[in-house]
């Protein structure tokens, strides 16, 4: 199952939300991911950067479109960012078919 990698930030908004009344944003966000379709593995609060990063699993990532639109249309989050993750044997198979494809390939001059 393809693997999703979701960092992002907390606006002044969704801080202050948390800071009047905290609650367990691990599930909210896994509630909203699984029902998108997508199986939330990792949810990390971080520091740098991001203010947190999320592992998703999904079958089909136009699925997780929609949850960051509704995530993004609360106020409570910006910036956020999907990045595809590969583990790895999906690389090694990349690897072989670019030896593939290396072969069929000109370079020009």
């Amino acid at each position: 199952m393809p693997t999703f990698i979701v960092t992002g930030n907390y606006t002044s908004k969704g801080m202050k939300g948390m800071v009047d009344h905290p609650s367990d944003r691990q599930a909210a966000t896994r509630a909203l991911i699984e029902a998108a379709g997508g199986k939330l593995t990792g949810y990390y609060l971080t520091s740098g950067e991001s203010d947190f990063m999320l592992i998703i699993e999904t079958d089909d990532s136009k699925n997780m479109v929609p949850a960051a639109m509704v995530a993004g249309a609360s106020g409570s989050v910006s910036g956020l960012k999907t990045i595809r993750a590969y583990n790895n044997d999906e690389f090694n198979e990349m690897q072989k078919a670019a030896g593939a494809l290396a072969a069929k390939f000109k370079p020009a001059g």
